[in-house]
């Protein structure tokens, strides 16, 4: 089972599944009409290490993270 948490101002509870890779969870996650303009713009990280790649392996344990644009000043 993989965590995905969603940082900042994204505002939804943490899931848990069972994926094998970035690529199923952003399939997923495009179901949903307001998780779906989030996926264009946020960065991922895999176990707090920053990704580009959909074709990571995910293992059991693992943690996803959606970090959206901030801004600041």
């Amino acid at each position: 089972m993989v965590t995905i948490e969603f940082l900042g101002p994204i505002n939804k509870k943490p899931l848990t599944l069972e994926i094998k890779n970035l690529l199923e969870l952003s399939d997923i996650l495009k179901e949903d009409a307001d998780m779906s303009a989030w996926l264009e713009n946020c960065a991922v990280a895999v176990n707090d290490t920053m990704v580009s790649s959909k074709d990571i392996t995910l293992n059991s344990g693992d943690k996803v993270s959606l970090l959206p644009p901030v801004c600041g000043g």
